[in-house]
């Protein structure tokens, strides 16, 4: 089963609150209280969402955790970046970006590498043409990116010998 793991989502969960927020900030404490996420994991969450650089910090009595660009700004590949590494089905499909580093060790007798090329390519397009807002609005928003079902196939003219 692929999935993302529990922190990315937590992850994700935090940042939606703090669009709702607008320009306002929130501290750990409020973040956990109002998502319901244990205070430790949401403390880890927002340090790697700030050092990621998706999150500013303002220290005092009214400090906390803001965005740092508008929710407009931030795709949803960047904070599964932020959390998880690099967004990719497989292994090659990780290491063959320059951010990653190195390459598949069967890349040279790999015969299926380059399709796996593709669908990583396509499912990094379509999670970076979704953002941040694009999570915190209707489901409606996300129902129109999903791709078409395949046509049906045609069946033939004459069915046991009767033609049509």
């Amino acid at each position: 089963m692929l999935r993302m793991s529990k922190m990315t989502d937590y992850g994700i969960v935090l940042l939606a609150e703090l669009a709702r927020a607008g320009s306002g900030t929130r501290t750990a404490k409020e973040l956990s209280a109002c998502t319901q996420v244990p205070l430790p994991s949401v403390s880890k969450v927002l340090k790697g969402l700030h050092g990621a650089g998706l999150l500013v910090s303002h220290r005092g009595a009214s400090g906390g955790y803001g965005l740092a660009r508008p929710p407009e700004a931030i795709p949803l590949t960047e904070i599964i970046t932020a959390l998880e590494g690099p967004v990719s089905f497989t292994e090659c499909g990780a290491h063959g970006t320059p951010e990653a580093g190195g390459t598949c060790e069967l890349e040279t007798v790999c015969r299926v590498r380059g399709h796996w090329r593709i669908i990583n390519r396509t499912l990094q397009d379509a999670l970076g043409r979704l953002s941040l807002a694009d999570l915190c609005g209707p489901v409606g928003r996300l129902v129109t990116l999903s791709t078409p079902a395949p046509a049906p196939v045609p069946l033939p003219s004459t069915v046991r010998g009767n033609p049509s």
